[in-house]
């Protein structure tokens, strides 16, 4: 099977709220992403092969870089004011997010991704890419949408097997010991 690359355009509806992934860099083999192209139903299986962590990094899972994450994702909300954030979770090697946009998508990860990656490359000390590309990105249709959105992205260490409850995965909208972000180092993205 060749080798795809989505490289689409994103299409956002205005006033549409938008779920969003994005994975680490060589984290499924490169012909897993031709799959991810088909829809809905491929991207569930993608995200289970990615909950079960088999093959490529794991860098999420050190505390100091999914907390590195969920500062930037914090930060693009609340001090950058890009998107209203709704749901979130971090899990080894990827991140789903639901977001209200308030800039262009490509501007929203482009400061998420490329601040985080910065960071989380110098914790790890190391160089070279660290999230993947392209991201998954799926306007929400309905409010019964969003209110599935929310449970999938909060129940997914659960499903994954990590936790029994969403309120107990440290790193998600759904944690019952939440904290204010940014945190220790105050974040700065280049939006």
């Amino acid at each position: 099977m060749p080798y795809y690359e989505r490289h689409l355009p994103h299409w956002n509806p205005e006033d549409a709220g938008l779920f969003v992934t994005w994975r680490l860099h060589g984290t499924l083999p490169r012909q897993i992403d031709f799959i991810t192209a088909k829809g809905g139903r491929a991207f569930v299986a993608v995200d289970r092969m990615l909950d079960q962590g088999v093959t490529g990094p794991r860098w999420l899972e050190e505390p100091a870089v999914a907390q590195c994450v969920a500062g930037a994702l914090h930060y693009g909300a609340e001090s950058l004011r890009l998107y209203e954030l709704c749901a979130w979770v971090i899990m080894c090697n990827h991140v789903h997010i639901l977001i209200d946009p308030r800039a262009e998508m490509a501007r929203i990860t482009k400061a998420i991704k490329n601040y985080s990656a910065r960071q989380a490359n110098g914790i790890l000390g190391r160089t070279g890419p660290f999230w993947q590309t392209e991201s998954y990105d799926r306007w929400v249709r309905s409010a019964e949408a969003r209110e599935r959105i929310v449970r999938y992205i909060e129940s997914n260490p659960v499903s994954a097997g990590l936790v029994e409850r969403p309120e107990d995965w440290r790193w998600s909208s759904a944690w019952a010991g939440q904290e204010a972000y940014p945190t220790k180092t105050e974040v700065q993205l280049n939006a």
